[in-house]
């Protein structure tokens, strides 16, 4: 079933002009770009898009992390897109990624791992309207 996830590529990878590999991984794996924008989350929407991780000790320094610079966001589209966005990103941890994946090429650690993946059809939901309106999305 065709579905939308919502992809992340964060400050760490921005910082190191990773951009284009990344898409071209994400198209590689048989994902069509929906929307894509450019931008940089205030503390505060930060903040906010963490809100689930609002207890955790790793809110604070993932939310400064996460606002630290410009991020690439996009609406990605494809069968189980994201089980299969999931798989192209790897393990949260770049050390336990799978050889091939974003986050084992290029995560620098568990926090500054390059990408961001929604983990369920509702989270993907919840985290597209965060950043995208219908007019920001086209079909293809």
């Amino acid at each position: 079933m065709k579905e939308l996830t919502l992809s992340i590529i964060k400050p760490d990878a921005v910082k190191r002009n990773l951009c284009g590999v990344i898409i071209q991984k994400i198209e590689a794996g048989g994902l069509t770009l929906k929307g894509l924008k450019m931008l940089q989350l205030s503390r505060e929407e930060a903040r906010g898009f963490y809100a689930v991780h609002r207890e955790k000790p790793f809110f604070d320094s993932l939310t400064d992390f996460m606002s630290s610079g410009p991020i690439i966001v996009a609406v990605l589209e494809g069968e189980g897109a994201i089980e299969k966005y999931r798989g192209i990103m790897g393990a949260t941890n770049p050390a336990e990624a799978a050889t091939g994946t974003i986050r084992k090429e290029f995560g620098l650690d568990i926090e500054q791992n390059s990408v961001h993946g929604s983990d369920s059809p509702e989270n993907a939901e919840i985290e597209i309207s965060f950043f995208f309106n219908k007019l920001e999305m086209v079909e293809r």
